[in-house]
């Protein structure tokens, strides 16, 4: 047993292997809200006292570390992350987000005359015919950019409407 209290910057390192050990076996912090909850484990190492106490509170309070909305403590985010996170959370369930991952999607390339890509963009997308062929319209430098989980099918598509 060590006589000798901690630093705090050895306080916080303990107190965020702590964090990190009950997230990765736990699957989230369930134990953790204040100073006090990490204070059996520091006065299992060191002498019980006023000073270890005030160790473990000023490593809590330099750590500045987030809570959820239970109260516990998150570990690798810092206040302004986990401000920002929840600021990112609440538009994506505003704009009704959808992750789409890309590994299904395919590109036809349609090439225009620069003065029609905006109106060719804008017909596609309200088009009838074709709803639900394309993830995604893109303009570029020559034309448009299709981006599509069914390139044959919209390929006959399209072809069939070149003069």
């Amino acid at each position: 047993m060590n006589h000798k209290n901690p630093s705090r910057e050895t306080c916080e390192g303990i107190i965020k292997r702590i964090l990190m050990t009950e997230v990765l076996q736990e699957g989230s912090n369930r134990h953790f809200r204040t100073a006090a909850d990490f204070l059996n484990y520091f006065e299992s190492l060191y002498p019980a006292s006023d000073a270890l106490t005030k160790q473990v509170q000023r490593a809590v309070k330099a750590l500045d570390m987030p809570k959820d909305e239970q109260g516990y403590f998150i570990v690798n985010k810092t206040v302004d992350q986990f401000e920002q996170e929840k600021e990112i959370s609440q538009l994506f369930s505003q704009a009704h987000v959808q992750v789409n991952p890309m590994e299904n999607i395919e590109t036809i390339f349609l090439k225009s005359d620069v003065h029609m890509r905006s109106y060719l963009i804008h017909t596609l997308e309200t088009s009838l015919t074709f709803q639900g062929k394309f993830v995604t319209l893109v303009e570029t430098a020559n034309g448009v950019l299709i981006y599509t989980e069914n390139k044959n099918q919209l390929l006959i598509l399209l072809e069939s409407l070149l003069p």
